[in-house]
């Protein structure tokens, strides 16, 4: 039951990071170097989601 809610988290975490990078987007004036890092957080949740459903 612990992995299944620690996939659920990371589905939820993922989740969360892409309306947040889609909000930063269309923020006017934000920083570029962090909407990369937070696109870079997502690419990594999303590994993490693929490498446990797996």
């Amino acid at each position: 039951m612990a992995f299944d809610a620690h996939l659920d988290a990371l589905k939820r975490k993922h989740s969360a990071m892409s309306d947040a990078v889609e909000k930063a987007q269309r923020s006017p004036g934000i920083d570029d170097l962090k909407v990369a890092n937070m696109k870079k957080e997502k690419l990594r949740l999303k590994e993490e989601i693929t490498r446990l459903s797996t």
